[in-house]
């Protein structure tokens, strides 16, 4: 097996052979040096081979790129050309790049570290504002739900979306934020709002067209699809936790059951979280296939390790807080919050792709914005909801 370099200045493959570039015991060293022009003219040297049938070296130190290797046979040789001079500028060269190697990966660890304190630090009162439930769950989602319409309108205005299309007026996206923050509240009071989010669907569409300028449809859609995405689906969490049941636990001067609802939400809340974790940690360790262009990182190997483990908590809770009863439900209704978790995640990724930033916004450490954190929420709630309601309810829960 060979490797190819190409000069571009001369224009010619320069072959290298592999026995030369690899010192490792399993092959065999020959005596044929790398004969190159000066470093100025092959600076522009850069390696070309078929990544399917020119697979990785394999050394002491495990599997080595071959452009790796590759650039380090070249470094040598250009030190042995070159002189002591050279040699050491060279060397400081290598130097500088195995710093700045050590700075990436020392600032790594250090965002995964802080994704991990925050991360607690926000999972434990979060657990205790879905125990309490009632008005502490609904002000609570409501305060999330306004920051997040913010950071959804912001990221509409943003440089990316608003220069192909308009963007609505900055008065119109904060009185629906506004909307959007009541509609868990007016969700727990009356128990259905599809007439109050009709009514503000067509207040904000007449606020809309008659504005001054010319009115866009895109000002329209957008608009539109926040107060969906942003108002109407997070109520779906106050009707599972709050509208199947309305009583507290036993600990917090409650009956000494826990009711549907809680325990619903508990298993969806966790089920997110096992799928993100799982996909994490499966990506990380066997991902290879891009599940979608959507998100790069995101891989089919990382996906299917979600599932897996959505799935195998969902069964374990289930069985210790004896809901769902059979095991068929409690695979589907792994199964429906995993789906929600992974939809919900793509969805924001591509309004971030499209807004040209990384994070919804800067509020929470580590993580970005509230969208960043709450993104597999989203479509999870509805899903969940609509399965206990309807499918379960065939043959009990």
């Amino acid at each position: 097996m060979a490797s190819f370099g190409k000069v571009c200045t001369y224009n010619k493959p320069v072959p290298v052979l592999t026995t030369t570039l690899c010192k490792c015991s399993c092959r065999v060293s020959t005596k044929k040096t790398l004969n190159l022009p000066p470093f100025s003219d092959y600076s522009s040297l850069r390696l070309v081979r078929d990544a399917k049938t020119e697979p990785l070296f394999l050394s002491r130190l495990g599997r080595i790129p071959v452009k790796r290797r590759f650039l380090t046979a070249v470094t040598r040789a250009e030190s042995n050309q070159l002189g002591d001079d050279n040699s050491e500028g060279v060397d400081k060269r290598i130097h500088d790049l195995q710093n700045v190697e050590e700075e990436e990966k020392q600032k790594k660890a250090s965002q995964l570290k802080k994704r991990v304190i925050f991360g607690v630090a926000i999972g434990l009162p979060v657990g205790g504002v879905v125990l309490a439930g009632g008005w502490v769950f609904t002000l609570a989602l409501a305060a999330s739900v306004f920051i997040g319409s913010r950071e959804y309108f912001e990221l509409v205005r943003s440089r990316g979306i608003a220069k192909g299309m308009t963007p609505p007026p900055r008065y119109v996206s904060r009185f629906c934020s506004v909307i959007c923050a009541l509609m868990p509240i007016l969700t727990l009071y009356y128990g259905n709002i599809d007439i109050w989010v009709t009514c503000a669907a067509f207040v904000v569409a007449m606020a809309l067209l008659v504005q001054r300028g010319n009115p866009r449809f895109s000002q329209l859609s957008s608009t539109m699809f926040g107060l969906f995405y942003c108002g109407y689906l997070p109520c779906f969490w106050v009707k599972l936790r709050c509208g199947i049941a309305r009583t507290w636990p036993i600990f917090l001067g409650g009956p000494p059951q826990w009711t549907v609802g809680l325990v619903a939400t508990l298993i969806s809340f966790s089920g997110v979280i096992a799928t993100d974790t799982f996909a994490f940690l499966g990506g990380k360790a066997f991902g290879r296939t891009p599940l979608t262009s959507i998100s790069p990182k995101k891989t089919w190997e990382g996906t299917f390790a979600g599932l897996v483990g959505c799935i195998v908590i969902t069964i374990l809770l289930s069985k210790s807080l004896s809901w769902p009863q059979s095991l068929f439900s409690s695979i589907a209704f792994g199964f429906i919050n995993f789906f929600g978790s992974v939809f919900g995640d793509l969805t924001e990724s591509m309004i971030k792709r499209d807004a040209g930033v990384k994070d919804s916004g800067s509020l929470i450490p580590g993580h970005g914005g509230i969208l960043d954190r709450v993104d597999s929420y989203i479509f999870t709630g509805a899903l969940a909801y609509s399965f206990i309601k309807t499918s379960l309810r065939l043959y009990g829960v």
